[in-house]
C-alpha cells in the first residue's frame, strides 16, 4: 500500500509541475501558435484527472450503498459518466478502484479527526471537541461501516486502510488521554490504550444503534455515557 500511495503522490506532483510549466510557456509564447497547443494539452489533462476523480467518488458512494459485491464496474461507469475504456485507462480494475476509494475515505476521516486532535486547547478540550463534533450519524462511520462488508474484510489490500485507520484513531486518542493524565486533567488511573479502545468501540456501537433505530439521539446517548469516564459529569 505504501508503494501505491507514493506512486500516486509522485503522479500528482508531476501533474502540477507540468501544469506550471505549460502555464509559464503559454505566457512567454503568447504571440505564437504554441499556446493553443499547450492549452489543448492542459484541457485534456484536466479532463483525465476529472474522470479519475469521478470514478473514485462514484465508487465510494456505491461501496457505501451496495457493498463491494453490489458495486459493479458498469454501475461505477454509469454513475461517473465514464466509459469502460476510461475506467480501465485509469485503474487496472474494480479492486484497484475500490482501494483508491477506500484510501480516499480513510484520508478524509483522519484529516477531519486530526483537525480536533491537533487543534487549540488542552488535551481534554480537544478530545471533547472530537466527541461532540457534528456528524451525519444515520449515515454511519465511513470507515467503521466497511468492516461489515465481508468481501472488503476478506481482501488484505482492501482491509488494510480500514484497520489502519481505526488503529490510528485509537492511537491518537490514547495520546490525548496520556497527555491529559500527565497534565492532571484525567484521573491517574485512567489507562490511555484501554480508554481509547473503549471510546472507539462505544462510538462505533453508537452508530449501529442509531442507524438500526433511525434515531441519531442514540449516538448522543452513547457519547454522553462516555463523559463520566473522562471526568465530565
Amino acid at each position: 500500500m505504501a508503494g501505491n500511495q507514493l506512486w500516486r503522490a509522485m503522479s500528482w506532483t508531476v501533474f502540477f509541475i507540468a501544469l506550471g510549466v505549460m502555464a509559464r510557456s503559454m505566457a512567454s509564447d503568447a504571440a505564437s501558435e504554441k499556446p493553443a497547443f499547450l492549452l489543448y494539452l492542459l484541457v485534456c489533462t484536466i479532463s483525465r484527472v476529472d474522470t479519475a476523480d469521478r470514478l473514485i467518488e462514484s465508487t465510494r458512494e456505491l461501496l457505501w450503498e451496495r457493498g463491494y459485491v453490489g458495486t459493479s464496474p458498469k454501475a461505477i461507469q454509469q454513475r461517473a459518466g465514464a466509459g469502460q475504456g476510461s475506467m480501465y485507462h485509469h485503474f487496472a480494475g474494480k479492486p484497484a478502484l475500490a482501494l483508491a476509494a477506500i484510501e480516499r475515505t480513510a484520508a478524509e476521516m483522519t484529516a477531519r479527526a486530526e483537525a480536533q486532535f491537533g487543534g487549540p486547547g488542552t488535551a481534554k478540550q480537544r478530545l471533547l471537541a472530537y466527541l461532540h463534533r457534528e456528524r451525519d450519524v444515520l449515515r454511519g462511520c465511513p470507515i467503521g461501516g466497511l468492516t461489515q462488508d465481508p468481501d472488503i474484510m476478506a481482501d488484505p489490500r482492501l482491509r488494510a486502510p480500514v484497520t489502519g485507520t481505526l488503529a490510528w484513531l485509537r492511537g491518537r486518542i490514547a495520546d490525548l488521554v496520556a497527555e491529559g493524565v500527565a497534565s492532571g486533567e484525567f484521573a491517574p488511573a485512567l489507562d490511555p490504550i484501554r480508554t481509547a479502545t473503549t471510546i472507539v468501540a462505544v462510538m462505533q456501537g453508537g452508530y449501529v444503534l442509531a442507524r438500526a433505530a433511525d434515531d441519531p439521539s442514540l449516538f448522543d446517548d452513547a457519547i454522553a455515557g462516555l463523559l463520566p469516564l473522562l471526568g465530565e459529569l
